[in-house]
């Protein structure tokens, strides 16, 4: 099955996505994260698409999204679930399932709280929802929420060096020869753009609305209990597994499995979560 490329006018801004599967199938909208794009998802999308409408888009600021100027658009987690459910409301969309990672959790959730009834299951890969998951690596962007200067601002640019990038993909891989290096090449890539970085910056600052959420995402979870699953590297350095386990306090009948590799799971793992995928897409929607 192909994908098709497309880009259209939400909210007035580019929005590009990618698009595969039977358009009367049901609908899986997959959520990228820091600092990639739905490049992430370009071999999960047609292994899934044989039976499934299969969406990844991406933000403004991120992979062919438009990237209006920061006096222009507020870059905020707020803005980005907004646009993403005036693209599933374009598409015809009524009731999807959501695949969430990393950035696209707190997106994800936002959605189903907007609109709870919409969301047929949930997939959370390496995606927060409980401060049990701020760990270390959060400590400098936490000092950046209690205290918004240009010095703590400045202090997290090193995040968006190739070298950092590049240890989101290796960290926790045994063997590295199964990664792509082309995954973060295209990530840096899109990184240096002009004015990318302070885009992110201010994505690093808006986050932290996110934890305030967390309580009502929570609340969410216990009150409409999706079907869930779980997949999550185990040695993520930014999401480590202490923010997976608290899921199953809310959601008790959710799919858990712990894999062993790092933040961008298919990226090592394909082979591994693409059939529990798929056979828990099968049972739940």
């Amino acid at each position: 099955m192909s994908t098709r490329f497309h880009t259209t006018k939400i909210n007035g801004l580019d929005i590009f996505y990618r698009e595969a599967g039977p358009t009367d199938g049901p609908a899986v909208l997959l959520l990228h994260g820091f600092p990639t794009s739905s490049w992430q998802y370009r071999n999960l999308i047609p292994a899934l698409a044989g039976r499934y409408r299969v969406i990844a888009p991406d933000y403004p600021g991120f992979g062919h999204s438009a990237v209006p100027d920061r006096s222009e658009f507020d870059y905020t987690f707020a803005n980005y679930a907004d646009l993403m459910k005036g693209l599933v409301d374009q598409l015809g969309i009524d009731r999807y399932a959501v695949y969430v990672f990393d950035y696209g959790a707190p997106v994800g959730f936002r959605l189903a709280l907007q609109a709870p009834e919409k969301v047929s299951a949930l997939i959370v890969q390496n995606g927060n929802a409980y401060e049990e998951g701020l760990r270390e690596f959060w400590d400098p962007i936490k000092k950046y929420w209690g205290e918004d200067t240009e010095e703590n601002r400045r202090a997290l640019t090193p995040v968006f060096a190739d070298e950092a990038i590049k240890s989101q993909y290796t960290t926790g891989v045994r063997d590295l020869a199964r990664l792509d290096p082309d995954s973060w090449l295209h990530d840096s890539t899109q990184l240096d753009r002009q004015g990318n970085w302070d885009i992110q910056l201010d994505l690093f600052h808006d986050y932290g609305t996110n934890v305030t959420l967390y309580p009502q995402f929570q609340e969410y979870f216990r009150n409409y209990q999706p079907p869930t699953l779980i997949v999550w590297g185990r040695h993520d350095f930014i999401f480590p597994p202490d923010g997976a386990y608290p899921y199953l306090e809310d959601l008790p009948k959710a799919d858990f499995h712990l894999l062993d590799t790092g933040h961008f799971l298919l990226e090592d793992k394909f082979d591994v979560a693409v059939p529990i995928m798929r056979d828990f897409l099968d049972r739940s929607i």
